[in-house]
């Protein structure tokens, strides 16, 4: 695995000249959309400016905000949760990294899309997505869809939405054909305290790190990709998009990050059982395989059966 990366720097209108020195950090991110104060850039002239200055990577979150804004009104009063997906639509998603494309190509500038989670936006790239371009998608992306809101509500509310069991396929498809790059997980360990306000007065997000390997894992078991692929989607591409050196392989001079998993047993997700902090997650009851046995961070075992060595830590990650 790849081990904990850097944080980028959020782009705002206010700060525009640190953009181009803050260090270390593995590129810009802008939010385009579904972001509220500061870090919401939806204006076309401070994105141009973004795009147009300096050589380091853009990452967005592609959702357009006038698009939201006008779809906020027009279901304005409703609380069923399910209507997050109808208010953040396909559409909203696909202006974005259109807009997004168009700038990155106008500049020739390193661009990466985060967490895509629509059919025509996987079609948009899969007939035009320069070299320079990559894009990941969430394993909730490819394995929840519109459905899990009848079952557990608000805690299947995130940004960008989920979408249709369509939108699943041909993300699924587009990631196996190369179309995205890597898998990510958007993790955003909010509360079952605060996830059970009425909608839309929650906030958006789930957790995701902790259940991101056995997932995939689960999913190579079933045939929908190979053990090889979630190695490379969740390792050694994430290496290579962001510029990580010595990372996504098991070679000589290359750090010592692993993790080790048994393939032949299952058990389900249990919130009890979960390391994260918030206590809960959106597959909670799924069966699954791959679960880390030991985890090795620069050589050193952090984590066995169970028992995380809190005085091992991992080293602040560089970026070529």
């Amino acid at each position: 695995m790849c081990g904990e990366l850097r944080l980028f720097i959020g782009a705002t209108a206010e700060i525009l000249p640190d953009l181009l020195t803050a260090k270390p950090t593995p590129g810009i991110k802008i939010f385009m959309g579904s972001m509220h104060g500061q870090l919401l850039v939806d204006q076309d002239t401070v994105l141009e400016t973004i795009f147009a200055q300096g050589d380091r990577l853009i990452a967005v979150h592609a959702e357009d905000q006038e698009r939201i804004n006008q779809r906020r009104q027009e279901f304005a009063g409703i609380h069923d949760p399910a209507i997050h997906s109808q208010i953040q639509d396909n559409q909203a998603a696909l202006l974005a990294t259109q807009k997004a494309l168009k700038l990155s190509k106008q500049y020739q500038r390193r661009l990466h899309i985060l967490h895509m989670s629509t059919a025509e936006e996987a079609q948009l790239l899969r007939e035009n997505k320069p070299s320079w371009v990559t894009a990941e998608v969430t394993p909730q992306h490819l394995l929840l869809n519109t459905s899990a809101y009848e079952t557990i509500g608000t805690l299947a509310q995130m940004n960008p939405p989920l979408r249709s069991p369509y939108d699943n396929e041909v993300l699924w498809q587009a990631l196996r054909d190369g179309v995205i790059d890597f898998i990510a997980t958007d993790h955003a360990p909010h509360t079952l305290v605060e996830k059970a306000q009425e909608y839309p007065n929650t906030p958006s997000g789930m957790p995701g790190v902790e259940t991101s390997l056995p997932l995939m894992l689960t999913a190579a078991k079933q045939g929908k990709c190979t053990v090889a692929q979630v190695a490379n989607w969740m390792s050694q591409a994430v290496a290579k998009g962001y510029g990580i050196p010595n990372k996504g392989a098991i070679a000589p001079g290359y750090d010592a990050d692993l993790v080790l998993v048994n393939l032949d047993t299952y058990r389900p997700v249990q919130r009890e059982e979960l390391l994260t902090k918030c206590g809960w997650s959106p597959f909670e009851g799924w069966n699954l395989t791959g679960w880390p046995v030991i985890t090795v961070v620069s050589g050193q075992i952090v984590y066995e059966q169970g028992y995380v060595n809190q005085d091992v830590r991992g080293q602040a990650l560089t970026f070529l």
